[in-house]
């Protein structure tokens, strides 16, 4: 009986296509009944288990191991695309320094970027990566920047220069004094958002989840009526149970479930590689629906490095004006203040400033030598009562009192960013309706190139930062509910307008901690003409998306209704899941490929 046992065909010819089935499919088989008893059994282990063992039940032994190798083949093919997507934000994790070189009375010694405090003196050798935002105290070098802002050409960098942590240092030897602290530090931020940027997904990926939770139950609950019904009026069983197989085969929603978030996530790949971090894939949808972007003006649309152009003074020396201008700004970090510090060009005594108040949108007032400086905008003159010249034409104008007298004002200029006129430009053929300026200048000085000024549809000037916040919500009130209105700003009275707009798009490098963490995306290396980029990408990855569900729920239909009334083998079972799948995963895989119009 055993001898007769060995040598049965059907029982070889079983063992030659089980016993491989089994290796190739424990994994799967493992997830079907560890989801089973988690009462999570619904997924696509689940139907490809219960298929493939159905296939052997009714002897149809090389398609049961084939469907089982490609669908393998598949998911083997979706790790890899995952791994090639994710090395464009790995890149981006491993910015991190595993240590820094801290400068101590006792000599250089070695620790964990978290044990250096805020004024430390660090000291970065050729070849190693920049662990702290800092300035540059002692030395010169260049930089690669390439991970942070996507930018190939090495950047210079000499004593008094401001530095990210990330970077690398490629040739000489600096010592850095620490501005940031690691929980703080450029680096450490950017972690923070990429390992948040999965859980915010965007609208066609929780479509895809919930679209999968009602769709499987749903088919299996038709795979059983495939077989159920027909047996009740008479059919062949084995005929329609293999028929409910092939139904359940081709039901797997994995092509959905696989390709859509790996298009998001090809996206923000793509986007890291230009030197653009988005937070999250739905802004990548929210993105590609841009109509309105608003910019403010100072330091975004503009360099915002300033120089003061003249001194027009009333009563006092234009020595003694800058004097008390310089002193008053002394301890400012906006860019007008920095301005007026340079054109001072002398040690400021800071024992003799005292009282100080910082008003954002108005100015500063401060006791200088026992002077009492009153010195910014004209609403500031206005709200001290100030008697001062209302007719003054010109470019940024800083007016100064002492003791509650009017002592003059200066003139300052800024210059229009590089990459201004392109980004404009690209905009509005990339169907940005409506470009808006809001500035808290009296005007668009910076913005007279007559080619910027054309781009720019509407321009509000003199505004508080209230103010500002205010003129986005009437924007916001005037749009329709299927578009989106992108606020670009760097400064930390842009915080509130950023974190309001639809998107909000800061400038990396120079923009303050605040604005980079009201910002849904972030601009590494506050190149203009990023902006657009970012655009062109979410459009083409949205594009994408909607090609792969079309495509996908078609195959899909269709073949469905040619399996239930037996018109397919599982053979096209396979292609309608594992073909499908890849075909699909390819096309989202393009976006690492993608790149935008230069």
């Amino acid at each position: 009986m055993l001898k007769e046992l060995h040598l049965n065909p059907d029982v070889i010819k079983f063992l030659i296509f089980f016993i491989p089935y089994l290796f190739i499919a424990r994994d799967v088989i493992k997830h079907a009944f560890k989801n089973l008893l988690e009462k999570k059994f619904l997924d696509e282990n689940f139907l490809m288990t219960i298929a493939t063992l159905g296939a052997f039940a009714i002897g149809e032994y090389p398609e049961a191991l084939m469907v089982m190798v490609l669908y393998q083949a598949g998911e083997f093919f979706t790790d890899y695309a995952l791994d090639n997507s994710k090395k464009s934000i790995s890149s981006l994790m491993e910015l991190k320094a595993d240590y820094a070189n801290l400068i101590t009375p006792s000599g250089v010694k070695k620790t964990t970027p978290q044990n250096v405090k805020k004024g430390d003196i660090i000291l970065i050798k050729p070849g190693e990566k920049i662990p702290l935002d800092g300035i540059v105290v002692e030395g010169s070098t260049s930089l690669d920047t390439s991970n942070l802002t996507g930018e190939a050409l090495p950047l210079p960098l000499k004593p008094d220069d401001i530095v990210s942590s990330g970077c690398v240092n490629l040739d000489g030897m600096i010592k850095i004094k620490v501005t940031h602290e690691f929980q703080n530090s450029t680096v450490s931020k950017i972690i923070e958002m990429v390992q948040n940027a999965s859980n915010k997904k965007a609208p066609a990926e929780k479509f895809i989840t919930k679209f999968a939770k009602i769709y499987t139950p749903t088919v299996v609950m038709l795979a059983i009526a495939l077989v159920v019904v027909p047996v009740l009026f008479g059919a062949e069983f084995s005929i329609w149970f293999k028929r409910a197989l092939t139904f359940l085969v081709i039901s797997c929603p994995c092509a959905l479930v696989i390709s859509i978030p790996l298009g998001f996530f090809a996206s923000i790949g793509a986007a890291s590689k230009n030197g653009i971090l988005i937070k999250g894939s739905n802004y990548i949808d929210s993105l590609s629906k841009v109509k309105t972007v608003v910019f403010d003006k100072t330091g975004t649309l503009t360099s915002g490095v300033f120089k003061v152009l003249e001194v027009y003074s009333s009563n006092i020396s234009k020595k003694d004006f800058i004097k008390f201008a310089a002193h008053a700004e002394h301890f400012s970090a906006h860019p007008i203040a920095r301005s007026i510090q340079a054109a001072y060009n002398e040690h400021v005594e800071e024992n003799n400033i005292k009282s100080l108040k910082e008003t954002p949108g108005l100015g500063i007032t401060v006791e200088v030598c026992g002077q009492k400086v009153i010195i910014g905008n004209s609403s500031i003159m206005e709200k001290f009562n100030i008697d001062y010249p209302k007719n003054i034409e010109g470019k940024t104008i800083i007016y100064m009192a002492l003791n509650g007298e009017y002592k003059g004002y200066l003139t300052i200029s800024d210059t229009i960013k590089e990459g201004a006129v392109e980004t404009l430009s690209r905009l509005k053929k990339d169907g940005v309706r409506n470009i808006v300026v809001l500035t808290g200048d009296k005007g668009i000085f910076g913005l007279e190139n007559s080619k910027t000024a054309s781009l720019i549809d509407k321009t509000y000037c003199n505004l508080f930062p209230h103010q500002k916040l205010e003129h986005l919500e009437n924007l916001l009130k005037t749009q329709k509910s299927s578009e989106t209105l992108a606020f670009v700003g760097d400064g930390i009275n842009d915080a509130p307008v950023l974190a309001r707009a639809d998107i909000g798009i800061a400038m990396g490098k120079i923009g303050s901690d605040a604005a980079i963490g009201a910002a849904d995306v972030v601009i590494m290396d506050d190149n203009l003409t990023k902006i657009p980029a970012a655009i062109e990408i979410s459009k083409k990855t949205i594009k994408i998306v909607k090609q792969n569900i079309a495509f996908i729920l078609f195959v899909k239909a269709l073949f469905l209704i040619l399996g239930a009334f037996g018109m397919t083998s599982m053979w096209g079972a396979v292609f309608a899941d594992v073909g499908v799948s890849i075909l699909a995963i390819l096309n989202s895989m393009r976006m690492l490929c993608f790149k935008p119009c230069r």
